[in-house]
């Protein structure tokens, strides 16, 4: 393959911060003084911040705004992405061998982009994204590959020349379904690690160990 653009997920692809995220919904709920269902992380787990907040709406039966629900869960996420998370190991040194190699690369997230934005800042990281797409500008989640077509449009490529690098097997699944190329790189909080081996064109087990990704788009 010859790749010009590669689209990246943040949160648990580039950025170690599913542990958070996988508890993030729980614990806003529990703030507001409700109990939490059990199986409410793994409900909201591949929805937007703004499907999130129509979601609690309709099952806990909140009156705020679902403007007002995710200003409460950006807050509860605010000082983790501030002072705390931090890349995946080998993460910079695998945007720099892209940019050395002329491949531009986007963030495509679910996450806020404020969030996203800081994050990449204080890691180190923002001088080597050229552009960051997320879900509620898009108005999709990644259940539809509208943002990984709005970020390939961006760069003026195709499905020839760009790579889509996930972590989670529903997201690699809405995108290798529209026709894209995928990596995938290994994270502790995706539990069909199986299915998403046999499902994408690439398999990272971490950023120390890319030459399989090299292997494939050269």
């Amino acid at each position: 393959m010859s790749i010009t653009c590669a689209i990246v997920d943040c949160d648990g692809t580039l950025l170690d911060s599913m542990p958070f995220w996988d508890t993030v919904a729980e614990t806003y709920v529990r703030s507001l003084g409700h109990t939490p269902q059990p199986s409410l992380n793994k409900d909201v787990r591949t929805l937007s911040l703004q499907q999130s907040a129509r979601y609690l709406q309709r099952e806990y039966g909140l009156s705020l705004s679902a403007d007002e629900i995710i200003n409460g869960m950006e807050r509860t996420l605010e000082h983790f992405y501030l002072y705390e998370v931090m890349p995946k190991a080998g993460a910079a040194a695998f945007l720099e061998q892209m940019k050395r190699r002329g491949i531009s690369v986007c963030i495509a997230s679910a996450s806020c982009r404020r969030l996203i934005d800081a994050a990449l800042i204080r890691c180190g990281l923002s001088h080597l994204i050229d552009a960051v797409f997320t879900c509620d500008e898009i108005g999709y989640g990644k259940n539809s590959s509208e943002i990984f077509r709005r970020a390939m449009d961006f760069f003026h490529a195709d499905r020839r020349s760009a790579i889509v690098l996930e972590d989670s097997y529903h997201a690699a699944r809405t995108a290798k379904a529209d026709g894209f190329a995928v990596a995938a790189v290994f994270d502790d909080s995706e539990k069909q690690q199986t299915l998403l081996k046999e499902l994408v064109d690439v398999y990272l087990t971490d950023f120390l160990h890319t030459k399989p990704f090299w292997d494939y788009v050269t």
